[in-house]
Parts: C-alpha cells; structure tokens; sequence
C-alpha cells in the first residue's frame, strides 16, 4: 500500500472513530450503572462511565461527589475522552457552582491507592496497541479538593480560629480522627510514558488543597491549554506542564530558529493563589507555575499571589529550550519573588516592577504588559481573611540543641560533626482552606484571572 493509500486509510478510520463519538451521562444520585448511560436513564459511577467509554467519547457529570472504584480515591482515564461537569441532576442545565461535581476524597480511603498517582490519572501505557494520536480532550468544570484526604496536626502550626493545623506528610497525627498519612497525591496526573499526542484542555475547574503539585502533566506532542481554572492552597508547586518527548541534540540545534518545542502549553485567565514549599521549613519549592524543558508556554492574563517562595519559577531544565511568553498577568505578594529564573551564572529573584531587565533573557520570547495588584479592595470577601492574615504574619524559627555527654566532647576533639537534636517552629504550613471560598476566586478581577463561571 503506497503513501497515498495509507493516508486514505488512516483518514477513513479517524472519520469513522468520530461518527461513533458517544454520550455518556452520569448522575450520583438518580443513576444505575446496568443503565444505558443516556440523559434519561444515566449511569451511577465515572469510574463505571471510564470503562465503557471508548477514545472520543464524552463523558457529562451530574453534581455530587464522586468516588472512585471500590472508594479509592482516583481514577484512571486511560481513554481519549473527554469529561464534562456542572450539570443539575436531570442535566436540565449546566452552571458547574451551582451544579458542583466534585473530587473530593476522604482520608479513611488513603489506603484504598491502587496505583493511581493522581486523583485523575491520564495513563495510556497499560491499554493495547499504540497510544492515542491527534486527540481532543476537554476537562470542564470539576473540583478538586483534598482537604480531608489530608492529615493535619491538632495543635502545631493552628492560628487561632483555624479548623486544622498544619498539614502533615506522615504519620497522622490523630488516628481517631484521621486514621491514615496524607495520599501526598496529584490532582491531575498524566504520565511520563505517555505518547498520546493533539490536544489536552481544561477549563473552568477549581484546584484546591493538594498534598502534592496539583497539575503535574508530562505530554509528548502537541497542545496543553488551561484557561479559566483556580488552583488555591497547593503544596510544591501549582501548575507544572513537561514536554516527555526529548529535546532534540541533533538536527536543527535547539539554540536556533529552527528548532521547535514539542508542547505548546497556553494558561490563561487562571488564579494561583497560596502555594506552599515541600516541607514546613519554608526552604524550597512553593512555585505557583513552572515552565519546563522542551515546552512552549504562554502564560497571559493569570492572577498569581501569595506563593511561599515565587510566583513563576523558569529555572528547571536549560532556558534555551524553553519559549516562554509572560504578558498581561497580575503579581501580588509573593513571599521572596514574583519571578525566579536562570540569569547565568545566578538565580536572578525579581519582583514585577523590574521584569523589564528580564527582556532578551535565553527563553524569554516576551514579558510585557504584567503589574502589581492595583485594587486589593477587589478580594474583599472573596480571599479568607482570616487564612490571609495568618499567611502573611506566618513566622519561621528554627533552634539547635547539642546532645550532653562525652560523645560531642570527643567528636569535638577529633573534629567530627557534632549531634544534636533541630527544632522548628512555624506559625502555619498548608493548612486546610475552604473550598467554598477557593470557589469565590472566580470572577475576582474583570478580565484577569479566572472569571465568573456562572
């Protein structure tokens, strides 16, 4: 068969894969999984509706909340198809906070993991033949919550009037209460063997409380749009979008025109708000969004505030083979920068005022049009003022004590590290925010962030 013939063929099989496009609908409350999984008789179960499906289908969610199978608490999307929420009950209309269709686990299901590194898992390496090409997967109004999957301590690191102290990454620290560890579990999470290629998009979607990065999403080839979402009280970092394909060393040089990213990744009109650092030492990470090795981002018209360490983070990975446009977005008191990047031979930390000695800096196609938060006035009932006001008096301290006896009098003598016990004291660390008031952030600042959803 020559190369006209296959092309024929391969054009037949994606139009026919598109005509047998199904819905599939699923309520909580009002659905049967033996049912056909049709608006007036729909299935019970996503994770009932994920194996049915086929590439191309897709998926439309009642509100409720949603657990996984046998109450684990992800899923795995390991088919091309996309994933709709918000609808009322009878799907008679769609407002996603109105209609919530949520993901939001307990900790008493902690033990319940299976292999699922993220509450949605996008993982295409177990299914037959070849992975996906050319696909066009939409995620629309879900809410992720993790906020009682999570451990937090009673007592340390709980500002007065707070629901929970700090979180914990393990053990917990009440089993009455919290019987296991926090998952330190991805929100989203699309794995590194993926070779699915075309377009994955979500839009309209709330991100909040996660134990670990919140969207972490390695792609091989092709678009990575997220618009219009919130990703409020995140741990290490918010968004994350990697190229898996290398970067090429041969052929057109990755330093030169010629050479172009595998993933173009679009994040527009989001809000990033209270990202944490990996441990309550406040020492590292804490990136409200990263840019990655091999990938070609537009980051326009975002909110980004209020992260431990900075708000966009461009030091991963080699700038060169970066393309990163940075335009129109708003900073606000980000704890040591509002931008982090590689200005060789240093890390240069610089606030929104001084962007402009970023310009022609490897990697950087733009950076233009960003400010400073002009109106605080603007978060007025929408931020917890009471979690805004611990945050920003949140306090660090740390003390040393050397164990007595005569092993530090001889590894003294001998000039050996001395032994000892560290203490840490910090005044917060991820504690729990409330989803409702995450969900508030929608619509915060007209034309910037992520906007009014209903």
């Amino acid at each position: 068969m020559n190369a006209k013939h296959l092309l024929a063929a391969a054009t037949a099989v994606l139009a026919v894969a598109a005509t047998h496009a199904a819905d599939i609908y699923v309520s909580l409350d009002t659905g049967k999984n033996k049912n056909a999984g049709t608006k007036e008789a729909p299935l019970k179960n996503l994770w009932k509706a994920l194996e049915n499906a086929n590439d191309g289908d897709t998926i439309h969610l009642a509100e409720g909340v949603y657990p996984g199978k046998m109450k684990q608490n992800w899923f795995l999307v390991d088919k091309a198809v996309s994933i709709l929420g918000g609808y009322a009950k009878d799907f008679a209309e769609r407002k996603p906070l109105a209609h919530k269709t949520m993901f939001q686990a307990l900790n008493e299901n902690n033990d319940k993991k299976g292999t699922g590194l993220g509450v949605f898992t996008i993982d295409f390496t177990k299914r037959q033949g070849n992975h996906p090409q050319n696909v066009d997967m939409k995620f629309d109004g879900l809410i992720f919550d993790e906020g009682f999957a999570n451990s937090y301590h009673e007592t340390k690191g709980k500002p007065e009037g707070f629901d929970t102290g700090m979180w914990l990454e393990g053990p917990a620290w009440n089993k009455t209460r919290d019987k296991f560890p926090s998952a330190n579990r991805y929100l989203v999470y699309s794995a590194t063997a993926n070779r699915a290629t075309g377009k994955l998009t979500f839009t309209n979607c709330a991100f909040v409380n996660s134990g670990n990065i919140a969207f972490n999403v390695n792609w091989y080839q092709g678009e990575v749009d997220v618009e219009n979402c919130v990703f409020c009280n995140n741990r290490m970092i918010g968004v994350n979008v990697l190229a898996s394909k290398a970067v090429p060393m041969e052929g057109p040089s990755r330093t030169r025109p010629g050479w172009k990213p595998e993933v173009k990744w679009t994040f527009k009109n989001n809000t990033v708000l209270f990202t944490w650092s990996r441990l309550n030492d406040l020492a590292d990470m804490g990136f409200g969004v990263r840019s990655n090795t091999g990938v070609e981002a537009e980051i326009c018209d975002n909110v980004i505030g209020l992260n431990v360490l900075t708000g966009f983070d461009n030091t991963k990975g080699v700038a060169a083979t970066k393309r990163t446009t940075l335009d129109g977005n708003v900073f606000f008191l980000n704890r040591e920068s509002d931008v982090q990047m590689t200005v060789s031979p240093s890390i240069a930390k610089v606030r929104v005022d001084d962007f402009e000695d970023l310009e022609g800096t490897d990697g950087i196609e733009s950076i233009e049009d960003n400010e400073d938060l002009k109106d605080p006035s603007v978060f007025k009932g929408r931020l917890n003022a009471q979690y805004l006001n611990a945050f920003l008096s949140m306090k660090y301290s740390e003390s040393t004590r050397l164990d007595e006896g005569k092993c530090n009098g001889l590894r003294s003598v001998l000039g050996l590290p001395l032994q000892g016990t560290i203490t840490t004291q910090c005044d917060m660390f991820c504690n729990r925010y409330p989803l409702e008031d995450a969900l508030k952030l929608f619509g915060a600042l007209d034309g910037k962030g992520a906007q009014a959803l209903d």
